[in-house]
């Protein structure tokens, strides 16, 4: 469902009174790490095609960068000793374009040479051209001493043959396709784009563009948990939406486990008697986590279709209070869809960035759970200052829009202007 009309998602701690306590989120983010396993295959894809992908194995440099001893500047190759030994002027001998193979530097004299550009034997440093007079005779007279090895850029000084250079689960963006297509690699092993089964539950939703009965409320959870999956390059399969009827749910679940490598719902996640989800979990498979120390978030729950986790479907169920969801997703499911793409544990994505900034409002704490306010960063006298981004009911969308990222808030711990608190920027969540 996508509004407060249900659960309890509005700021109460109501809980079922068989409910386990609820889970710390870091506890959460922590065991979900070690719950959810890669899902099976690999294929191979061109270079041209691997931007977002997830690596299937470890890759080591096939050659030295640089490849030869080059020049870092515009400028003239030159022997330092013939340099000290003498106040003369050095006749240019050879021009060295980038590219070249060059002869070895005639004795007495120097190169014109040009960044990129390898360094002509003899040569043991550059001096730049803004350093130099050119006479009438086109001699080179020197404004400055350089100093042995100045502004020459070494044979495998960034990385040399054998080196390693990526790891399995990392995935791929603009820098590392750069840095492969720099060691000549055309063609990856990558891991297979897992298929996300979306449904989301409500009898009371309909899609957009249909006109709207009383008591009924836009689908916006599908669009917003879509958008999200294809940001991190899933394959997004979308079942629609599912009725508040516990039979409709527990086929929804069986077909999705059938076509899918992860589900991921949101609504019917709480304890009232519309909500579905948990209950239909526990008949088809089992609940792993349910109910997180987090507001607005606290329904989430991760389970599993099937005989075992292993061998079955892993599923994430979000709240259905639209940034009750997304919040949810940020912090908790896409670490499961990215665990599930083969990234490493260790990979920076799945670390949450957070750090400290000052609190620019006053705000009482939720005495039993961590809060998680949208807040916007505006500098105040060169200090970033985290102001509300707007209202923070968890039906609201507008406040996440606005937000640059979640001040944490813990249990009773009120916010007091001035102090610091941390802090998780939500930029973090597109990579």
């Amino acid at each position: 469902m996508n509004a407060d009309v249900r659960g309890h998602e509005c700021g109460c701690d109501t809980r079922h009174p068989h409910d386990k306590p609820l889970t710390d989120l870091f506890d959460a983010r922590q065991q979900l790490l070690g719950l959810v396993t890669p899902s099976h295959g690999t294929e191979s894809v061109s270079l041209a095609e691997a931007s977002g992908r997830v690596l299937a194995e470890p890759i080591r440099a096939r050659i030295d960068l640089p490849g030869v001893d080059n020049s870092a500047m515009d400028g003239y190759a030159l022997r330092l000793s013939e340099l000290s030994a003498s106040d003369q002027p050095l006749p240019i001998s050879v021009r060295i374009p980038a590219g070249i193979d060059p002869e070895p530097l005639a004795v007495g004299s120097c190169a014109r040479i040009f960044t990129g550009a390898p360094i002509p034997p003899g040569a043991d440093c550059v001096i730049p051209q803004e350093q130099v007079r050119i006479d009438e005779e086109g001699h080179v007279h020197c404004l400055a001493m350089p100093s042995a090895g100045q502004h020459i850029r070494h044979r495998g000084e960034e990385v040399q043959a054998g080196d390693p250079l990526l790891d399995a689960g990392t995935r791929l963006n603009a820098i590392s396709c750069a840095m492969l297509a720099s060691q000549g690699m055309h063609q990856l092993k990558v891991r297979r784009r897992v298929r996300v089964a979306l449904l989301c539950t409500g009898s009371e939703l309909v899609v957009p563009g249909t006109p709207l009965a009383a008591g009924q409320l836009y689908n916006s959870n599908a669009t917003l948990l879509a958008a999200a999956l294809k940001q991190q390059h899933a394959e997004v399969l979308d079942l629609g939406i599912v009725a508040d009827r516990a039979e409709d749910m527990r086929q929804a679940l069986l077909d999705a486990s059938q076509m899918a490598d992860l589900i991921v719902c949101s609504g019917g996640v709480s304890v009232g008697e519309e909500d579905h989800v948990r209950p239909c979990l526990e008949q088809l498979g089992a609940v792993h986590l349910h109910g997180i120390a987090i507001k607005p978030g606290k329904p989430f729950t991760f389970g599993h279709v099937g005989d075992s986790l292993a061998n079955g479907t892993p599923v994430v169920a979000l709240p259905g209070n639209p940034t009750a969801a997304l919040l949810a997703w940020q912090l908790l499911g896409q670490l499961c869809l990215q665990r599930r793409q083969g990234m490493h544990c260790q990979s920076p994505p799945l670390q949450l960035k957070r750090w400290s900034v000052e609190a620019g409002f006053h705000k009482r704490a939720n005495r039993h759970r961590r809060e998680l306010l949208r807040v916007r960063i505006e500098p105040q006298r060169g200090i970033p200052r985290a102001l509300l981004s707007g209202s923070q009911g968890s039906n609201m969308l507008q406040a996440a829009h606005a937000a640059d990222g979640y001040l944490i808030v813990e249990p009773g711990e009120d916010i007091l202007q001035g102090e610091h608190y941390g802090y998780l920027p939500t930029s973090q969540f597109l990579a």
